[in-house]
């Protein structure tokens, strides 16, 4: 199977194994047509291996992780079973370990069908496959849909409540780009070795739009979600920036590339273009100087309008001219909402550097359907809008 793809399943009962270079920790969650789990319990995964038709296999010499899914046995209402995946070795990606499900007769152990992940980059989890109903039968679905914050990640989308463990004071910060950690409201825990966890979800506290305006710092990510749901269906991002010296006017250009989930480019919003699939994303205009108060330059998002194909855009900004960021200052980029104005997301950048191009954020479109922003703030060097589609992608 390719990427998007699908098939019949031909028995009751199947077994999807997945197996890649290294270690991986195999789980499923159980959907109801909303794309929730109905609670924790629809959670299957090596601390919890049996739900409601579907269990966990351990791997065990040469048999990989797994999950079997007996078609009969799942509950009314879960119209759909995701198998995911994790690397075992806390905080390794995905990068060169492109994982591959085989599909299999539970009974058998006939293959029915395989499927390798497209290469892969800082995902540190998958989506493999999807087991679904459709029109009473039972099919199997190609994803391939990655996640930078963990399996955590993937479970907080579906409705899993991830509880955020206490960390030693001397822990390390994990790899993987995560959000801000929220307020602790439990007291500290007094000082003793740390107990293994209980669980084999990562620690992960799902930042929202529940408590109003989000500072982002570099590689944090919110969900435009708010009380469970999306807050909005249409963003404005705004840019700006200052020049660094008196007296001196900076020509900068800001653009949103989109991709799809093969992180090719499907289009670009930008100063010689300034509206793409049909209105959904608009650019506001060139602003040739930097100077005067607000955003230099803002795109406009109707989310709802996007194409289904379109799994991430990325907002970039380069200096046509060849102007380095040294002679900027004070650049941020902050989400609105395109309706009121009120500022829901933002993030400075810090820090300069000798480079014409800069990564600024990037809104991901998840599995679940939510969007997710990520502040990235990396410099590269590219002077066009063309320039910074690949490392663009890269970031994705």
């Amino acid at each position: 199977m390719t990427q998007g793809g699908n098939a019949p399943l031909t028995a009751a009962r199947v077994t999807v194994e997945v197996t890649a270079p290294k270690a991986l920790d195999v789980s499923g969650l159980l959907l109801t047509d909303a794309g929730k789990v109905r609670s924790d319990a629809d959670f299957v995964f090596f601390n919890a291996p049996n739900g409601p038709g579907v269990t966990h296999r351990p791997a065990s010499g040469g048999t990989p992780d797994a999950i079997t899914i007996d078609t009969s046995a799942v509950p009314a209402g879960i119209t759909k079973i995701v198998v995911t995946a994790s690397p075992d070795e806390s905080g390794a990606t995905f990068a060169g370990i492109e994982p591959t499900a085989t599909v299999r007769d539970a009974d058998s152990g006939q293959v029915l069908v395989t499927f390798t992940a497209p290469q892969l980059g800082r995902e540190t989890a998958l989506i493999v496959v999807e087991v679904y109903q459709r029109n009473g039968a039972w099919k199997v679905r190609a994803v391939g849909q990655g996640y930078a914050d963990g399996l955590a990640g993937i479970a907080t989308d579906f409705g899993v409540t991830v509880e955020d463990e206490p960390a030693p004071a001397a822990a390390t910060p994990v790899a993987a780009p995560v959000a801000p950690p929220m307020p602790q409201s439990a007291p500290p825990m007094p000082p003793a070795p740390p107990a293994p966890p209980a669980a084999a979800a990562p620690s992960l506290t799902k930042v929202t739009l529940d408590k109003g305006r989000v500072s982002l710092t570099k590689g944090g990510s919110v969900s435009l979600e708010k009380n469970g749901k999306p807050f909005l269906s249409s963003v404005r991002m705004g840019l700006g920036w200052e020049p660094a010296g008196r007296g001196r006017n900076i020509d900068l250009d800001a653009s949103c590339i989109a991709f799809d989930a093969k992180r090719e480019k499907m289009d670009t919003a930008w100063f010689m273009k300034l509206g793409i699939f049909n209105g959904s994303v608009v650019h506001s205009g060139d602003n040739l100087t930097g100077e005067g108060g607000g955003d230099d330059e803002s795109i406009t998002v109707h989310l709802d309008g996007l194409p289904p194909e379109v799994c991430g855009l990325v907002f970039v900004v380069n200096s046509f001219s060849g102007q380095k960021f040294t002679e900027v200052k004070n650049a941020y980029c902050r989400l609105t909402d395109a309706g009121s104005g009120q500022e829901l997301v933002r993030f400075d950048l810090t820090s300069s550097e000798p480079h014409t191009g800069v990564v600024m954020c990037k809104l991901v479109r998840q599995y679940s359907g939510e969007w997710v922003m990520t502040a990235i703030g990396e410099y590269v060097d590219a002077k066009t809008a063309r320039a910074m589609v690949k490392p663009a992608a890269s970031m994705l």
